[in-house]
This record gives C-alpha cells, structure tokens and sequence, in this order.
C-alpha cells in the first residue's frame, strides 16, 4: 500500500481501510471526507504538495516495495536530454518546464477519438449511484474532454422505457444520459455505450444507431475485473423486482413466489438482487468464440456503428489472448482491460476479493501478447487499462508498462467521488436544487468551511469552467462537475510533473524505459527491471572509459 489510513504530509485520511488504489474499499456518496481524491475535488493542484508550506519539511515513507502491485513499480528519472517537446519551441530549459507537456492522447482504426487528458471513466451502468449523479459525471467528464461510459441494462431497468415485440422503442433514461454529456461536448471525448446479453435481446444497438448514428461508439461486454458474472442492482421495492423479473432479468430471491412475497411484507426481506446473464453460454470453443464474436462486429457495424470497442474483465491468459487478438482482427477502436482490484457499485464482496488476475500482472500480458501480434505486423488494437487506478503516478505507470498499445486509463470510483462531493456542497449552498442533485448533507462540514463558504471559494478551478462556459452558464453546471474539473487538473497537473522529470514532453513518447521495479519479483511477473539493473551497463561504461 501508500499508505496505511492517513497521510500526514497531504493532510488526508481515509475514512475507512485503504485499497491498493488509494481510496478506501467502500466508497460512500455522503462522505465528509477526506481522502485524497475527496480533497483535490476541491483543492486541485494545490494537494500535490506537502501541507503547511514553511512550518514543515516532508521525508518520503514508500520506498521500501513488498509483493507485486502497481505501488512497486517506480518512476524512472533522468538527468539530461528531452523527447516530445512542441516543434515550435526551442530545447532548452526555458521550455522543457512541465506546463508544457502535451496531455492529449488518442485512440481509434480508421477515425480517430481525441482526448484531453489519458482518462475515460468505468462503465456507469444501472445503479441508482450513476443514474443520480450522472449529470456530474457527464458533464464534467464532457468539459474536461475525456470519455464517459454508460453501462449495461440502463434501458432494462428503466420504469418508463417502451419494449415493443421484444425491442426497445422508447428509453428516456438511455436518451437522457447521451443528452446530457452532448450538450457540452467539444469535440473531445466521447459517450460509449456498453451491452450485454439483454440489451442486445432488447435491441439498444438499434435504438442508438437509429437515434444518434455515429455521436456515439458501441461497445460489446465480455466482463469487468469487480465480478465473474453479469452486473447486479439491489431494489427495496416488491413492485419493482417484479417488474425487473418480467423485464427478463433473474431477480433473486425470485419476487413472483408467493413465500417471497410473505417474507418481504412480515420484514425478513427487505431488497431483491437483479442479475445479468453470463455471455458466451452456448459457445464451447476458441474457434465458436472468435465466430461469434466476429458476427457480432459486422452486424454492429452494419447498423452504422463506424466506432466499436471491447470490455473484457481479469479472466485468464486465454481470455486475454482472444480478447487483444480478436479485437486486433475486427479492427476495433479501443479494448479496455479490466483487471482484478477494480471497483464495483454492486458485486458479491467475497467474488471480487478473491477472483481473477490483478491489474498490474493481467496488463504486464496484455503487453506481452500485444508484442506478440506487433511482431507479425499487426495493427494492435488500442488499449485501455483498469482496475484500481486513482492519483497520476500509477496513471503513469499504467500507460508505461502498457506502451506503446495503452492509450488511457480507465478509472471508475475515483472519478465518480467529486461527483458525490461537489453534489452534497451544491445541495447545501443550493437547497432548492438538494433532492434534483442527490445531496446528502444539510450543512458543511468542518472539512469544507475549512476551505471555504461559496462555491467560488471551495473549488480552486471554479472560475476555470466559467471561462470555459461563461458566467451565464454556470448556474446550469453541477458542482459535481466542477469538482471533477478541479479533480482532473490536479492529476493532469501531476502527471505533467511526472513526465516532464523523465523528459517526456507528450503522451506518445512514454515508454516502458521509464518505469524500474522496486523489487525482483515485480521485475520478473511485469517484465520490467529492476532499478538498480536499468542501465547498469552505461553507468559501467562511465566509469571505465568516460
């Protein structure tokens, strides 16, 4: 880990036990704080940096790396020389300064999707958690410029959605979502929408390229690294678990028995748990796989689908090979790879402490095998990498080991907290709009009127998304969305600082060089030395013949 609960040198302290990633492993909308993410949402930059400057010095305590994670891979740094820098500026250390690195990214085949930052969001699928937060979500993720996924079954669950002869023909929360991250998209970014097994028996596929065309890219789900079977949402209404049953989706314990429904009205249940279907059922080989598989690209791409991308969870090395090669073959647009430690907004707890391939060994395959088919000339498919990622070092560090096939990072739970944050402040300073945002408080907490009492005081990049938007519109942007901004320029920031030390001025010129393992089990699982082996040769070569 980083660090246990707290973190003297930022201030920050997890409310509860930490995970790998730094957040802590229950993550709640009406927090009062404050973990580092929750902090920077309104802090920004400013939370790079020890606190009370002049009063305090600040000694490192991560440097000693048990086991294989991602915290025991390190930055490599390097004393001269510069890659990547505009070719409009000079070289020299007038401009090799970390505000000038380039943070834009891109992934696609043939049309090609720009992104500010090397971000996109987890799938934000039919938990009440997405559906209410979602303007936050999407608008911030639509101004900051990086793209945002609405996940499986929205349509399903959707009360006022229309299901005519097995097919969709109306979904007003499925509309809403798109609408909304549209509204302030610029031209980077984008809005992917994720199937599963019922929305495609229900048609959403047709119903977005009908509707939308090509405004939004497809994707087909294989799986997330949370859980190993479909996704799940808890209800506590009888009325609505029947609905859900009657929808298709297996509901559990079933709503429909009579010994239920006695139990649910004497109190002894009190939620229902609605489950997806696992995919692939009916395939018993590679060859069916890839086949399947195949049928299913074509036929999205005859709907008019001119972007499709993959979301494959922390299976094992035979799923990671299909996955990286299939998607290759099919000339995908980005293959997002979910590994073991990810985040979840309901799976069982026991299944995602205990299943699959943690993030940094299924990424230092995914590497391997996509080398593999580069050896043989293929165009591999761009790569995203999930699964516990949060501050801009281990973005970092995901980009790097994943280079030059990873294109972003995808990030669920971190993104989603200034979201939760910047609603609970919205819905105190803004109480007509509290029940329309989802606030959670009735008044500031300590933590935040330590930062201060308007919103122009509480978030550091408040006036940066009114220069953007202007003062007229701000009154239409969730505070949610601001704190994301303020969130994201904070890790933009850092990353810049990270890059700029290993003399990397844009995305496309990381490499695996710039990473060393902090121990020599992390070097052999990830492939990467270990740092006193990296370029042990040319310190040799200095000493005896420079």
């Amino acid at each position: 880990m980083r660090f246990s609960k707290a973190n003297d040198v930022l201030g920050t302290v997890n409310r509860g036990n930490s995970a790998e990633s730094g957040l802590c492993t229950l993550c709640r909308a009406d927090c009062q704080g404050k973990c580092e993410t929750w902090l920077s949402s309104m802090l920004g930059r400013k939370l790079l940096y020890p606190r009370d400057f002049g009063l305090v010095t600040a000694g490192a305590n991560n440097t000693r790396h048990v086991g294989v994670s991602y915290n025991s891979l390190r930055i490599q740094g390097y004393a001269y020389g510069s890659k990547g820098l505009h070719k409009d500026l000079p070289v020299d250390a007038d401009n090799c300064i970390f505000p000038n690195v380039n943070l834009e990214t891109e992934f696609g085949n043939e049309i090609k999707t720009k992104c500010k930052i090397p971000l996109m969001t987890g799938a934000l699928g039919s938990t009440f958690i997405a559906a209410h937060y979602w303007d936050s979500f999407a608008i911030g993720c639509s101004l900051v410029g990086v793209p945002v996924v609405v996940g499986e079954n929205v349509v399903g669950v959707d009360k006022q959605s229309e299901i005519s002869n097995g097919k969709i023909t109306k979904a007003p929360e499925l509309d809403r979502r798109i609408e909304t991250y549209l509204r302030y998209y610029n031209g980077y970014g984008a809005i992917i929408i994720q199937l599963n097994v019922e929305d495609t028996r229900n048609g959403v596929a047709e119903y977005v390229a009908e509707k939308y065309g090509d405004k939004c890219i497809i994707e087909l789900k294989w799986g997330q690294g949370a859980k190993d079977i479909g996704g799940e949402i808890q209800v506590k209404s009888l009325d609505y678990a029947k609905f859900l049953k009657k929808r298709g989706y297996v509901v559990d314990p079933n709503p429909l028995l009579p010994e239920v429904e006695e139990a649910y009205k004497a109190g002894a249940i009190k939620s229902f748990a609605r489950h997806s279907r696992l995919g692939g059922t009916d395939l018993a080989n590679v060859d069916d796989v890839k086949e399947d598989f195949m049928k299913s690209v074509d036929y999205l791409r005859s709907l008019g689908f001119k972007r499709i991308s993959l979301k494959t969870g922390s299976y094992g090395m035979e799923e990671l090979a299909m996955a990286i090669k299939f998607a290759t073959d099919a000339k995908l647009d980005l293959l997002t790879i979910d590994g073991a430690g990810g985040g979840t907004g309901m799976s069982p707890w026991n299944m995602m402490q205990s299943w699959g391939i943690p993030s940094v060994n299924l990424h230092s395959k995914a590497y391997e095998y996509a080398s593999i088919l580069a050896a043989k000339g293929k165009k591999v498919v761009d790569l995203s990498f999930a699964g516990g990622f949060s501050y801009e070092d281990s973005i970092f560090k995901g980009l790097a080991l994943g280079a030059p096939y990873a294109k972003l990072i995808c990030m669920g739970r971190g993104i989603m907290i200034p979201g939760f944050l910047g609603s609970n402040i919205e819905g105190v300073l803004r109480p007509e709009r509290k029940s329309a945002v989802y606030g959670n408080w009735d008044k500031l907490p300590k933590t935040v009127t330590n930062i201060g009492s308007s919103a122009e005081e509480i978030f550091a990049c408040y006036h940066d998304v009114e220069k953007l938007v202007g003062k007229d519109e701000m009154k239409n942007i969730p505070y949610g969305a601001i704190a994301f901004w303020t969130m994201a320029d904070k890790i933009g920031c850092g990353l810049q600082q990270l890059m700029a030390g290993a003399r990397k001025f844009s995305l496309n010129e990381i490499t695996r060089d710039d990473i060393i393992s902090g121990n020599r089990e992390t070097a052999r699982e990830t492939g990467i030395p270990y740092m006193t082996e990296v370029n042990n040769e040319s310190a040799l070569k200095i000493l005896n013949t420079l």
